[in-house]
């Protein structure tokens, strides 16, 4: 689970030369992220299938919010 979440996000951010924007949550970055109602990290994988996303931020505003 840990490799998958930095593949995603710091690696990927690398890969793409955007290293000092994205990738993480850091003051100065773009803060593109979901809020879930699962931790991912300490749920059995079959429990990843019925995850809800709560919140979706984009540019570190609220572009999403579940009722």
């Amino acid at each position: 689970m840990e490799e998958a979440l930095r593949a995603f996000t710091l690696d990927a951010a690398y890969a793409a030369f955007q290293e000092n924007r994205l990738g993480s949550l850091e003051p100065g970055k773009q803060a593109d992220f979901i809020l879930i109602d699962t931790d991912p990290f300490n749920s059995q994988p079959e429990a990843l299938l019925h995850t809800r996303v709560l919140q979706t931020w984009v540019g570190g505003r609220l572009v999403y919010s579940a009722e």
